[in-house]
C-alpha cells in the first residue's frame, strides 16, 4: 500500500471518528424552566435512582415510565412529569446513554422489576416514542403505550394513546399513518397549534414548526388526555 493510500485511509477514518463523537455527544440541553425542577415542587419530589429521575408524587398505584427524544437532555422534560406526578402518576424519567433511545431500549426492565405498581405505562417523545414501543413489543410488559410524536413498527396490542401537534415539522407522517393498522387499540389526539419540541424545554428544534400555543397549554392539553387515558386503563 503506497503512502498516498495510506494518508487517505487516515484521513477518511478520522472524519467517521469526529463525526461520530459530534453526533454521540451533541445534544439540546434542557431549558432552566426545567432544571428549576430538579429540587421537586410543593406537591412532588424528583430524585435520582441509578438511570433515571423518579418523580414521586400522592399516587402509588401507576408508574409513567418516559423515554426521551433523540438527542435532548432528559431533563426538559421534568415540567410535564412533575405536573402528571402531582395528579398522581409516578414518573420515571430515563437518562438514556448518548441521549439516544435507541442505546437504551430496556431501560423500563429494571424499573418494571424492582417495583410494584399495580399498572405500567410506556411513554415516549419522538424517537422515544418508538423505542418504548419497540420494548413493548419485544418484552411483553407494560400495561399501555403513549406516543407523543412517535409511532411503532412492530404490532402493538396494548392500548395506545397518540398525540401530536398540529403544527409538528418534524413527525413523519407518511411514516405515521402507515403505523396506524399497527395499533390495534389506538386513542389519537391533535393538539391544535402544538408542535413537535414542546412537549419539553429545550427550545426551537431543527426543522419543527413554530408553535400556534404555549409550551404550557401543549403540556397541560397532553397531562390531561394521559389522565384520561391511564384511568381507562387501569
Amino acid at each position: 500500500m503506497n503512502r498516498k493510500v495510506k494518508i487517505a485511509i487516515v484521513i477518511i477514518v478520522a472524519v467517521i471518528a469526529a463525526y461520530s463523537i459530534y453526533y454521540l455527544t451533541s445534544y439540546s440541553p434542557a431549558e432552566q424552566t426545567a432544571t428549576d425542577c430538579l429540587n421537586g415542587t410543593a406537591n412532588v419530589s424528583v430524585s435520582k435512582i441509578d438511570n433515571e429521575l423518579f418523580v414521586d408524587g400522592k399516587g402509588n398505584d401507576t408508574a409513567l415510565i418516559f423515554y426521551p427524544g433523540a438527542k435532548i437532555e432528559y431533563t426538559a422534560y421534568l415540567p410535564m412529569l412533575c405536573e402528571l406526578s402531582s395528579m398522581g402518576v409516578d414518573c420515571y424519567l430515563v437518562e438514556m446513554p448518548f441521549n439516544i433511545a435507541l442505546f437504551g431500549e430496556n431501560e423500563a426492565d429494571d424499573i418494571i422489576e424492582t417495583t410494584n405498581y399495580s399498572n405500567y405505562i410506556l411513554c415516549g417523545h419522538s424517537l422515544g416514542g418508538v423505542v418504548a414501543s419497540s420494548y413493548m413489543a419485544h418484552s411483553g410488559k407494560g400495561d399501555g403505550l403513549i406516543l407523543l410524536a412517535g409511532y411503532p413498527t412492530e404490532n402493538i396490542t396494548k392500548p395506545v394513546l397518540s398525540i401530536y401537534g398540529s403544527n409538528d415539522g418534524n413527525l413523519n407522517r407518511k411514516s405515521y399513518d402507515e403505523a396506524k393498522p399497527l395499533m390495534s387499540n389506538l386513542t389519537e389526539f391533535v393538539i391544535d397549534g402544538g408542535n413537535h419540541a414542546q412537549f419539553g424545554y429545550y427550545g426551537k428544534q431543527s426543522g419543527d414548526n413554530a408553535a400556534g400555543i404555549t409550551p404550557e397549554d401543549q403540556q397541560n392539553q397532553t397531562v390531561e388526555k394521559i389522565l384520561d387515558f391511564i384511568n381507562a386503563v387501569k
